[in-house]
């Protein structure tokens, strides 16, 4: 629908060179935060350090690649963090039975699609705003998962599980190679396939969309149950670090979620977004974390930073969007 390249390129290559210059001003940004950080604190440039800040930035990569197609949609999914968490204690529950790994992930994977689904069939058909959809199925799934454990945690996840999502492959850890896959596949979903441009075309002008034959409702969904699916992976990639799952997991995800797509160029008006941008979004506030750490400074310092830079996202994407 937009930008259109060659499709003799491998789709690796096309990924990666397909940097637009709001992209290009992203990567500009986690330049720079770099560069001060490891001026103030020199163990930021370790490459121990800058591991550790992929690691670290892979939930909210996996977690925000799922809210960018929502947020195109122009919809929001506030939901992605109880969604998690339901997620998170169905799987390990049947790890810690017994139930093998495969069918443990295919559940929880499965929770994702089922909540994903309620979302999207309430925003599609019952002509229900998405951040009252969501914000309703936030406190609704939080609840599901407190009541499915009783509030406790669920402990003894089991090794096989653990070495799978907290592993590495030469030396790269696995959830990073798990979500650069994810990004990838989000990436020619979005830019070769109909169901990106009908992504585009329905959070650009839904009307217009209408009238070209686009599938208003099923669009919607799939975004939907998309960003569910994920909200789960990241919940898999949690418990494997961890080893245990709570039903209190993903507290204010969509926070950094939506900061990271903000971050990225995407538009809480719809119609707009980068994968390449998103990815860069949430490897700057794992940065911005991790090199705030290093210098001491309190957590909830680092909340307002969050805070900070989605309003001065949205102030951009205003003056942006003026401009055009």
């Amino acid at each position: 629908m937009s930008d259109t390249i060659e499709n003799t390129a491998a789709p690796a290559t096309r990924f990666v060179g397909s940097l637009s210059v709001r992209d290009a001003g992203t990567l500009i940004g986690l330049v720079a935060i770099v560069i001060i950080f490891g001026l103030l604190a020199p163990e930021f440039l370790s490459q121990r350090n800058l591991l550790n800040i992929l690691q670290q930035s892979s939930i909210n990569a996996c977690l925000a690649l799922g809210m960018t197609l929502v947020i195109i949609s122009g919809g929001i999914d506030l939901s992605v963090g109880p969604t998690a968490a339901i997620a998170a204690v169905i799987s390990a529950t049947l790890l810690v039975a017994g139930i093998p790994v495969p069918l443990a992930i295919l559940a929880g994977l499965g929770i994702g699609v089922l909540c994903g689904l309620v979302n999207g069939v309430l925003v599609a058909y019952a002509g229900l705003q998405p951040f009252i959809v969501t914000l309703g199925t936030l406190s609704t799934y939080r609840a599901i998962a407190l009541i499915y454990t009783g509030g406790n945690p669920v402990l003894g996840v089991p090794q096989g599980f653990r070495t799978l999502f907290n592993g590495s492959i030469a030396g790269i850890p696995n959830s990073v190679v798990m979500v650069a896959v994810v990004a990838l596949l989000a990436w020619v979903l979005l830019k070769k396939t109909p169901l990106g441009e009908y992504l585009l075309a329905v959070g650009g002008n839904e009307e217009a969309a209408y009238v070209a034959g686009v599938p208003i409702a099923m669009t919607k969904i799939t975004a939907y149950v998309i960003s569910g699916v994920l909200a789960a992976l990241a919940s898999m990639i949690l418990i494997g670090r961890l080893g245990a799952a709570e039903p209190i997991l993903g507290n204010l995800w969509e926070l950094d979620a939506i900061a990271a797509a903000a971050i990225g160029g995407a538009s809480l008006m719809g119609g707009k977004g980068s994968v390449i941008g998103t990815l860069l979004g949430a490897i700057i506030l794992g940065a911005m974390r991790n090199g705030l750490t290093l210098m001491n400074v309190q957590a909830f310092y680092q909340l307002l930073a969050t805070g900070l830079i989605i309003l001065v996202a949205m102030m951009i994407d205003r003056v942006t969007r003026g401009r055009g």
